[in-house]
């Protein structure tokens, strides 16, 4: 089942190309036919160096590809955490990262930052860790707005601690934003992670798809290549188009093998996925 007929298609390059380091995957994405990449915050800190972030924005240019989404800083990852968006103690340093994102992501041309909300955590109240993302979230879409981009919110499995797993879970935090501001929050639709969560695929698409600002995909069950699991993800992603979401299928899958491998048994390889065209200009329908 290759989705080159999906339309507009990135390679998420956390999560391929990961035989590689991290400057060296947008290259070789573009080897492989991408003219267009995702990432998840490509430091280990909040704040890299100016070596650092030179470095990526180096080999973005270099590669000749377009960066369509960007995470923010999430925490430590590997240990668990999914983000610092209501972490009390940690808002200074979600806004220093904030202005570290905006910054780069303005000199790449990336119009799509998703801040992963975080989990909830010992000690403090759900309600002070809400009323703390909302305030961070407010700041976030504001200095999107400056860069004429949005902000994404992303529901997520296999996390317990993660409070946000349904799209009705992501659109109730984006409602009590301020009309002048919600215009620019958007859902990151995963379709992976809401399939695992138990969502009704088709059924979620046909009421929230004016809502969703960008698109990721791994099959289900296992998160790795469309075409291993039983999801149905060309019937999703064709209802998508029929629906109006011209934007980005953003490949964001573990490898069963190496990342070429994969992409030659889907047929992938070499197909300029993506096209020449950016993404339409994203607005709520």
């Amino acid at each position: 089942m290759p989705p080159a007929p999906w339309g507009l298609v990135d390679a998420n390059i956390s999560m391929l190309f990961t035989e590689l380091p991290l400057t060296d995957r947008p290259a070789a994405a573009r080897a492989a036919g991408f003219t267009a990449i995702e990432a998840w915050w490509p430091f280990d800190s909040s704040v890299p160096g100016d070596t650092e972030a030179a470095g990526f924005e180096r080999a973005v240019r270099d590669a000749g590809v377009e960066l369509v989404a960007m995470n923010g800083f999430a925490g430590n990852m590997r240990a668990g955490d999914r983000g610092i968006l209501s972490w009390p103690g940690r808002q200074q340093e979600f806004l220093d990262n904030l202005d570290v994102v905006m910054e780069l992501g303005t000199r790449l041309g990336c119009r799509r930052f998703n801040m992963l909300y975080g989990n909830r955590i010992d000690g403090a109240a759900a309600a002070e860790q809400d009323e703390l993302a909302a305030q961070n979230l407010a700041q976030a879409i504001r200095a999107a707005q400056q860069a004429r981009a949005v902000v994404l919110v992303e529901p997520l499995s296999g996390v317990p601690e993660y409070p946000l797993r349904s799209a009705d879970d992501v659109l109730g935090v984006l409602d009590r934003l301020p009309v002048a501001l919600s215009e620019s929050a958007l859902l990151l639709a995963d379709l992976y992670h809401l399939r695992v969560n138990g969502a009704d695929i088709p059924a979620t698409l046909d009421r929230v798809h004016s809502r969703i600002g960008h698109v990721q995909v791994a099959d289900v069950p296992g998160r790795h290549e469309p075409g291993t699991g039983t999801a149905d993800l060309d019937g999703w992603v064709r209802q998508l188009r029929e629906l109006g979401y011209h934007g980005w299928i953003g490949l964001e899958y573990a490898p069963l093998e190496a990342t070429m491998a994969g992409l030659r048994n889907m047929g992938l390889s070499g197909l300029g996925l993506g096209g020449e065209a950016s993404a339409p200009p994203l607005r709520r329908a």
